[in-house]
């Protein structure tokens, strides 16, 4: 306890918050924003809010490459060991100050000075996470700060839970540390890291829920020993349970159930913000929403696509990937060609998607253009000039898109699925359908163009949509709530 600036004595929570990449640090996908704002967006709870407690967290990441290229000059803090078969391993730590929040960056030979944040060769990425993961451990030892919660994220830090159940490694330092895993994406458990874990003298799980091919995986063994499993929506933490969103851990997800809860990630609302952003034609807000319609033309224009303001403009924006449904896009808009709509797809991923994208275009060259390439900005414009926005996911644990679609008078069509299904108000602030089948998208968009032809009715969904709360403030306090309840 120590005594708070109002002069009662406030509870302060020390928080190990570990991740493989944070925004503006480093950012290859959605967990890069998560682990950018949410320790940021806990620091600044107020006490009362949270039965007077106050929240200490310091991050760890991996120094990367990237990040070497940043930060050039980083403090080094100390130098540690992790043991091996091979014998111990060196680490050095830096310290930083990212956003006002105590960032740990942790180097050695595992984590080679010129490689990317995640490499092509998995068995390369497991060594290096595994590495990672217990010299966080050690970190924690070595600095004497001793964590009342762990905060790992995903595969790649999820053994430094499974690491505070083996006595050998984490000793009574750890004895009154609770563990929290955020589950981003089950589908990526670090199956390849098996080496990795022969190498620094971990047991394999012996638990008869897991599948035999789980039982050195990271994923699963932080999901097995974790005190509290969070998955980043409250729909996508009861699909898990299920096989057909179970990756084959369903068995032991369903026995954990009572530590699994959902928290829909936030939106970075200073980021994403449309009376602000430099990157879009003509700023606007919810209360100005008629500039809107200059956004709209300048897309168009800059795509030779019709600038009639009675077509609604639809757009995609994604990875190319089955996950995301974009063949189904590509198949509802194909039959859907007798209807009036126009379309820009961007995003890069799968080349035999991306070639069904080219192919849309070159068959229908007045109302189709596929941007094959990673364009932020252009994105930005598009969320800002666009109708509509697709997300035909065939699963989405959060999603970002359709928050910031929606924030920007975007209206969203997509799959009722994990974050989308919570995020998303059928015909109140956007448009969902159930079966992953391009009937489904298209009875959907039947839906969508109907409405569009009401103006009055289409600016209400509009103003709805944008006036939707997703900031991180709420769910962080979620989070805080969920660490008090824990200690």
């Amino acid at each position: 306890m120590v005594n708070g600036s109002n002069g009662l004595n406030t509870r302060i929570i020390k928080v190990l918050f570990l991740a493989a990449e944070a925004d503006p640090l480093v950012k290859v996908g959605g967990l890069g924003d998560v682990a950018g704002a949410l320790p940021r967006a806990l620091t600044q709870i107020p006490t009362e809010l949270i039965d007077g407690c106050g929240i200490d967290i310091r991050m760890v990441l991996p120094f990367h490459s990237i990040i070497r290229k940043k930060i050039p000059n980083p403090t080094h803090l100390v130098d540690l060991t992790v043991n091996s078969k091979s014998g111990p391993i060196q680490a050095q730590v830096f310290q930083i100050e990212l956003n006002g929040l105590v960032t740990y960056l942790i180097a050695g030979k595992p984590i080679p000075e010129d490689s990317p944040v995640y490499s092509p060769d998995p068995s390369i990425d497991g060594l290096k996470y595994l590495f990672f993961s217990l010299a966080a451990i050690e970190l924690a030892k070595k600095l004497n700060w001793q964590p009342d919660i762990l905060h790992a994220n995903d595969w790649h830090t999820a053994l430094t839970v499974y690491a505070l159940h083996n006595e050998e490694r984490s000793g009574i330092f750890f004895q009154n540390t609770r563990s929290v895993l955020t589950v981003h994406n089950l589908t990526f458990m670090g199956n390849s890291s098996e080496t990795a874990f022969d190498e620094f003298g971990l047991l394999a799980s012996q638990n008869p829920a897991l599948p035999w091919w789980a039982h050195k995986s990271p994923l699963p063994l932080g999901l097995q020993t974790s005190d509290r499993i969070v998955a980043v929506s409250p729909t996508y933490a009861s699909e898990i349970l299920t096989p057909e969103y179970g990756c084959g851990l369903e068995n032991l997800l369903k026995e954990r159930e009572k530590s699994i809860c959902g928290i829909i990630n936030g939106l970075d609302q200073e980021n994403w913000n449309p009376s602000t952003d430099k990157s879009i034609h003509k700023n606007y807000s919810m209360t100005t929403l008629q500039d809107r319609s200059e956004n709209k033309k300048a897309l168009v224009h800059e795509f030779s696509l019709n600038s009639d303001p009675s077509i609604p403009l639809l757009i995609l924006i994604s990875r190319m990937d089955l996950q995301k449904g974009v063949d189904l896009a590509v198949d509802a808009l194909r039959q859907a060609v007798n209807r009036t709509w126009q379309a820009i797809l961007l995003g890069t991923g799968d080349p035999n998607l991306e070639n069904a994208c080219l192919s849309l275009e070159k068959d229908f060259p007045n109302r189709i253009r596929a941007a094959i390439r990673f364009d932020a900005p252009l994105a930005r414009r598009m969320y800002a000039g666009a109708d509509v926005l697709l997300m035909p996911s065939r699963y989405e644990p959060c999603g970002l898109a359709q928050m910031i679609a929606m924030r920007y008078g975007c209206v969203p069509l997509a799959r009722s699925t994990g974050g989308l299904q919570d995020t998303i108000i059928d015909g109140g602030t956007g448009f969902l359908f159930n079966a992953p089948q391009s009937d489904a998208f298209i009875e959907a968009l039947e839906r969508v163009l109907f409405q569009f032809t009401n103006p009055a009715s289409w600016q209400a969904i509009q103003k709805q949509g944008m006036a939707q709360d997703f900031s991180w403030h709420r769910s962080a306090f979620e989070y805080a709530k969920m660490y008090q309840n824990l200690l």
